[in-house]
Protein backbone atom coordinates (compact mmCIF):
# COMPACT_ATOMS: atom_id res chain seq x y z
CA UNK A 1 0.00 0.00 0.00
CA UNK A 2 1.20 3.38 -1.25
CA UNK A 3 0.23 5.79 1.18
CA UNK A 4 -1.58 5.45 5.24
CA UNK A 5 -4.74 6.13 4.27
CA UNK A 6 -5.43 3.20 1.20
CA UNK A 7 -7.88 1.26 2.00
CA UNK A 8 -7.17 -2.79 2.08
CA UNK A 9 -8.50 -3.99 -1.87
CA UNK A 10 -10.52 -7.00 -1.81
CA UNK A 11 -11.76 -9.06 -4.84
CA UNK A 12 -15.02 -11.10 -3.85
CA UNK A 13 -14.95 -14.13 -6.83
CA UNK A 14 -18.47 -15.72 -6.38
CA UNK A 15 -20.68 -17.39 -9.22
CA UNK A 16 -23.90 -16.78 -6.56
CA UNK A 17 -23.98 -13.21 -7.63
CA UNK A 18 -26.00 -11.98 -4.54
CA UNK A 19 -23.54 -13.80 -2.14
CA UNK A 20 -20.56 -11.98 -4.02
CA UNK A 21 -22.43 -8.15 -3.66
CA UNK A 22 -23.55 -9.15 -0.39
CA UNK A 23 -19.82 -9.68 1.19
CA UNK A 24 -18.36 -6.51 -1.29
CA UNK A 25 -21.43 -4.46 0.35
CA UNK A 26 -20.51 -5.92 4.23
CA UNK A 27 -17.01 -5.36 3.24
CA UNK A 28 -17.09 -1.82 2.41
CA UNK A 29 -18.75 -0.70 5.06
CA UNK A 30 -16.13 -2.73 7.48
CA UNK A 31 -13.83 0.11 5.66
CA UNK A 32 -12.30 -2.27 2.62
CA UNK A 33 -12.53 -1.24 -0.71
CA UNK A 34 -14.49 -4.30 -1.89
CA UNK A 35 -15.45 -5.14 -5.38
CA UNK A 36 -17.52 -8.31 -6.73
CA UNK A 37 -16.73 -10.35 -9.53
CA UNK A 38 -18.89 -14.07 -10.71
CA UNK A 39 -16.19 -15.50 -11.91
CA UNK A 40 -12.76 -16.47 -11.62
CA UNK A 41 -12.08 -16.00 -15.22
CA UNK A 42 -13.65 -12.42 -14.19
CA UNK A 43 -11.24 -12.33 -11.21
CA UNK A 44 -8.22 -12.36 -13.23
CA UNK A 45 -9.78 -10.11 -15.77
CA UNK A 46 -9.80 -7.17 -12.96
CA UNK A 47 -6.75 -7.56 -10.97
CA UNK A 48 -4.73 -5.96 -13.15
CA UNK A 49 -6.49 -2.62 -12.60
CA UNK A 50 -7.99 -3.30 -9.36
CA UNK A 51 -4.67 -4.80 -8.13
CA UNK A 52 -6.39 -6.38 -4.72
CA UNK A 53 -4.87 -7.01 -1.68
CA UNK A 54 -6.86 -9.68 -0.53
CA UNK A 55 -8.61 -12.44 -3.04
CA UNK A 56 -11.96 -14.17 -1.45
CA UNK A 57 -13.65 -16.61 -3.93
CA UNK A 58 -15.80 -19.66 -3.83
CA UNK A 59 -14.20 -22.79 -4.48
CA UNK A 60 -16.88 -24.25 -6.91
CA UNK A 61 -17.88 -21.81 -9.38
CA UNK A 62 -19.03 -22.73 -12.94
CA UNK A 63 -15.76 -22.40 -15.47
CA UNK A 64 -12.68 -22.20 -13.60
CA UNK A 65 -12.54 -23.16 -9.84
CA UNK A 66 -11.74 -20.47 -7.19
CA UNK A 67 -8.33 -22.43 -6.41
CA UNK A 68 -7.15 -22.45 -9.79
CA UNK A 69 -8.02 -18.22 -10.08
CA UNK A 70 -6.33 -18.01 -6.65
CA UNK A 71 -3.48 -20.15 -7.87
CA UNK A 72 -3.02 -17.68 -11.41
CA UNK A 73 -4.12 -14.77 -9.30
CA UNK A 74 -0.84 -15.67 -6.80
CA UNK A 75 1.46 -15.97 -9.29
CA UNK A 76 0.41 -12.17 -10.80
CA UNK A 77 0.45 -10.74 -7.11
CA UNK A 78 2.77 -12.98 -4.72
CA UNK A 79 1.30 -10.94 -1.64
CA UNK A 80 -2.29 -10.95 -2.33
CA UNK A 81 -3.70 -13.12 0.44
CA UNK A 82 -5.92 -15.27 -0.61
CA UNK A 83 -9.66 -16.79 1.60
CA UNK A 84 -11.94 -19.38 0.36
CA UNK A 85 -15.06 -20.48 1.24
CA UNK A 86 -17.25 -23.53 0.42
CA UNK A 87 -20.39 -25.11 0.96
CA UNK A 88 -19.32 -28.45 -1.16
CA UNK A 89 -17.44 -31.70 -0.26
CA UNK A 90 -15.70 -31.60 -3.46
CA UNK A 91 -13.79 -28.94 -1.99
CA UNK A 92 -11.51 -31.07 0.22
CA UNK A 93 -10.13 -33.07 -3.06
CA UNK A 94 -9.74 -29.86 -5.02
CA UNK A 95 -7.61 -28.38 -2.05
CA UNK A 96 -5.83 -31.46 -1.61
CA UNK A 97 -4.98 -31.23 -5.20
CA UNK A 98 -3.46 -27.73 -4.79
CA UNK A 99 -1.71 -28.31 -1.54
CA UNK A 100 -0.12 -31.39 -3.41
CA UNK A 101 1.40 -28.67 -6.08
CA UNK A 102 2.36 -26.29 -3.05
CA UNK A 103 -0.38 -23.54 -3.04
CA UNK A 104 -1.72 -23.29 0.92
CA UNK A 105 -5.00 -21.90 0.93
CA UNK A 106 -7.02 -20.74 3.96
CA UNK A 107 -11.12 -21.85 3.62
CA UNK A 108 -14.09 -20.69 5.06
CA UNK A 109 -17.40 -22.59 5.43
CA UNK A 110 -20.73 -21.34 3.81
CA UNK A 111 -22.52 -19.72 4.75
CA UNK A 112 -19.84 -17.89 6.15
CA UNK A 113 -20.35 -15.45 9.02
CA UNK A 114 -19.60 -11.65 8.35
CA UNK A 115 -18.01 -11.10 11.61
CA UNK A 116 -15.65 -14.49 11.18
CA UNK A 117 -15.01 -12.99 7.68
CA UNK A 118 -13.88 -10.01 8.80
CA UNK A 119 -12.09 -11.52 11.74
CA UNK A 120 -9.78 -13.57 9.35
CA UNK A 121 -9.33 -10.31 6.98
CA UNK A 122 -8.03 -8.02 9.60
CA UNK A 123 -5.49 -11.13 11.21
Amino acid sequence: MTNGNAKPKVLVADDEQVIANTLAIILNQAGFEARAVYSGENALETIDAFQPNMLISDVIMTGMTGIEAAIQIRQKLPHCKVLLFSGQAATADLLEKARAQGHEFEILAKPVHPTDLLAKLRS
